[in-house]
């Protein structure tokens, strides 16, 4: 069971994701959540128009909304159409609602949406993270770890094929 989970995973192609929180937030735990959309909202999502850069999500009492998130207004919707960058409603348990309350009382974290996607029963839904902000000497030390992983597989790409 475990594995088909894990294979419906892999095939969950990202409408947006958010490559900036990956570079300036650690990420400490990942929840999926469900998004209360609009069907114009919906189509848009179909058609890759979204944008994630500058979102997050806050906690209101004992709900989650997503903020900043951009999704383009649908071309065919005329005069139905809904607002670009409206606050949307997350779907998330109570408990986690509260785990996630209890981490974001401590200082520093943040909790950051990282891609959107449609599952397996095609119903949108939204990663986020809760995540902590790196400093800049953090991301000096991510960058020199990735160019030396780089040149560390560049060498054994010559040695191997010998």
């Amino acid at each position: 069971m475990a594995a088909k989970l894990r294979k419906d995973k892999d095939k969950q192609t990202p409408v947006a994701v958010n490559k900036k929180a990956y570079r300036n937030f650690e990420i400490i735990d990942k929840y999926e959540a469900g998004l209360v959309l609009l069907g114009t909202e919906v189509k848009s999502l179909r058609a890759g128009q979204a944008d994630l850069s500058g979102s997050y999500a806050k906690l209101e009492g004992e709900q989650c909304w997503l903020v900043g998130a951009g999704i383009a207004q649908y071309e065919q919707a005329g005069m139905y159409n809904h607002e670009p960058t409206r606050r949307r409603k997350l779907l998330l348990h109570k408990i986690e609602i509260h785990r996630i309350k209890t981490k974001l009382e401590q200082r520093g974290f943040t909790l950051v949406p990282l891609r959107i996607y449609f599952n397996s029963r095609g119903l949108a839904k939204i990663e986020l993270a809760l995540a902590r902000g790196k400093r800049q000497y953090d991301k000096r030390k991510t960058i020199a770890e990735r160019t030396q992983k780089r040149d560390i597989d560049r060498d054994m790409k010559k040695y191997k094929s010998r």
